[in-house]
């Protein structure tokens, strides 16, 4: 179990929050303190006030995957495999065969073993998403946070990177999305307004309180 408790942190105000196992969705106006919310699950960010838990660990101890909104900004490398590479170079306790091994079973597992050798700079925005993600895969995390990181993908690369998601093993998923459609295939939905978690629960539960927004997916009443 995620567990959020007291959590003040920049704008965001989060009395109390559990979330389970699978994936859970994160949607809600721009500035409404998604993707800080994202940033203290992850550790990158630490709250002013309050903890976050994750099995009872700070996030900061846990294996986390995580994959910038920005591609550009998540990746540190030149070259393709060099990224792919660098978590499991970065513990320093992994032998080179072993990072080897590892890199091309990620890469082939994503279908993406064409780009190992390839220029970081001469990748388009969705494969740059997929390096990303390879990236935050490749150690098997138990927690893969994704923040927008489908608003670079056309729909049947998003139904890709769907599939990837759910063959992770990650335990945890928390995915920030302006997708609704997106956001409908998911186990948990949390909606996020002027920083505070107004509504939480199953897709069905959330969505029926947002009949006749923005929010609401076009799709929903075809697909429920």
């Amino acid at each position: 179990m995620i567990a959020i408790d007291a959590l003040r942190c920049r704008n965001l105000v989060i009395d109390s929050l559990a979330i389970g196992p699978g994936i859970t969705s994160v949607i809600g106006p721009n500035g409404s303190g998604k993707t800080t919310f994202l940033r203290c699950c992850a550790g990158i960010e630490l709250p002013h006030h309050g903890t976050v838990s994750i099995d009872g660990a700070v996030p900061r101890v846990t294996e986390t995957g995580w994959v910038n909104e920005f591609p550009d900004r998540n990746i540190l490398f030149a070259r393709v495999y060099d990224e792919i590479a660098s978590p499991l170079r970065f513990r320093r306790d992994t032998a080179c065969d072993a990072i080897d091994a590892g890199v091309k079973a990620c890469a082939e597992s994503m279908h993406i073993t064409h780009l190992l050798n390839r220029e970081v700079r001469e990748l388009s925005g969705g494969e740059k998403v997929l390096v990303s993600l390879a990236a935050a895969l490749v150690h098997h995390p138990k927690v893969l946070l994704l923040d927008e990181y489908d608003s670079h993908l056309d729909a049947l690369l998003a139904e890709k990177v769907d599939q990837v998601i759910r063959a992770s093993g990650a335990r945890y998923v928390i995915r920030c999305t302006q997708q609704m459609n997106t956001a409908v295939k998911s186990d948990h939905l949390l909606f996020f307004n002027a920083g505070r978690v107004t509504h939480t629960g199953t897709p069905r539960d959330v969505f029926a309180f947002l009949k006749n927004t923005a929010f609401y997916p076009v799709l929903w009443e075809c697909g429920s």
